[in-house]
């Protein structure tokens, strides 16, 4: 498949107007342009309830400008599937003919924990669908509660650092590696500073003719606690430490990573200690203490391990 030159992503429509009420510094809204720029046909857009459809759809304004459904936190796959499912129904019927694409934005907590359920359904039964996971690790919509995305040692407001704790106990969910069991065409883990890369995985993923994932993470300022001009530089920080590798999975058993990470496990770039990641977010400052030394070999400990794994997996 051909990729988009820059000439031609600059006369694709703008679906997601300014305006919109995010964070400053939030990410999600350069994520859904990215991903929104993989298609120069009609979309149509639903969106699982969190901070992306909040701050979108605010009753009586919109900062959407395609067709666009809010759904529920639990039932975003299962409501673009059904948008899809009378599309093709339509079409069967001659009562349609227009070449139209679906995605549905969903934040870590509708995908990884509450919509799980109706995200694996619809992969399942092979909907022509991509559903976009919006990942800022943690419930950040109603108050920054951990979730199962959230990295182990982070503080949030339920899984605070103190005197005894120190963070969030468990790992976070492998949920890239989740769907790619599930034998669907195309899914992939993505970026926002990686604004090329993103782009890339969202025309294959829309035009893989059946249903497709992409984990994109989504750097929160007040969640994760940095400033808010320095979100591209924690996504760029976040894959060098390899806390987010970047790859793509097609057909389920089809590993590859892409250029960025490629670069670090050729040894062309240095892959650096998780605790430049720690260093860099307020939610994770406490694991600098010296107490804690022994979470923080554990969490690399960790990571390295899925890394190794990942790259028996893309076959290096």
């Amino acid at each position: 498949m051909s990729t988009l030159s820059l000439k031609d992503l600059n006369k694709i429509p703008v679906r997601l107007a300014s305006g919109h009420r995010l964070c400053a510094g939030c990410a999600e809204a350069i994520i859904a342009r990215q991903i929104l720029m993989g298609t120069e046909k009609d979309v149509v857009v639903t969106c699982s309830t969190g901070c992306f459809e909040v701050s979108t759809t605010i009753f009586p304004y919109t900062s959407w400008k395609v067709p666009y459904v809010h759904t529920a936190f639990g039932n975003g796959a299962a409501t673009c599937a059904g948008v899809e499912s009378a599309y093709e129904s339509l079409k069967r019927q001659g009562k349609i003919d227009k070449d139209i694409r679906f995605v549905n934005f969903a934040g870590d907590g509708a995908t990884y924990d509450i919509g799980l359920q109706a995200l694996s359904g619809a992969m399942e039964r092979g909907h022509k669908m991509l559903f976009v996971c919006l990942n800022n690790e943690a419930y950040m919509n109603t108050g920054i509660q951990r979730s199962s995305a959230t990295g182990m040692g982070a503080s949030t407001t339920t899984s605070w650092a103190g005197s005894v704790s120190y963070g969030k106990k468990e790992y976070a969910k492998d949920m890239t590696k989740i769907i790619a069991m599930h034998d669907v065409p195309y899914v992939a883990q993505a970026a926002p500073h990686a604004w090329r890369d993103m782009i890339t995985k969202s025309q294959k993923a829309f035009e893989c003719n059946g249903p497709s994932f992409i984990n994109a993470l989504s750097p929160c300022p007040r969640g994760w606690r940095f400033p808010s001009e320095k979100a591209m530089e924690i996504s760029k920080l976040a894959v060098e430490t390899c806390v987010w590798p970047l790859y793509e999975v097609e057909n389920g058993t089809e590993y590859h990573l892409s250029p960025e990470s490629q670069s670090i496990a050729d040894g062309k770039v240095e892959k650096k200690p998780v605790t430049e990641w720690f260093a860099a977010q307020g939610r994770y400052k406490h694991l600098m203490n010296e107490r804690w030394e022994p979470v923080v070999e554990k969490i690399q400990s960790e990571l390295d391990d899925r890394w190794n794994y990942l790259l028996k997996l893309c076959q290096l």
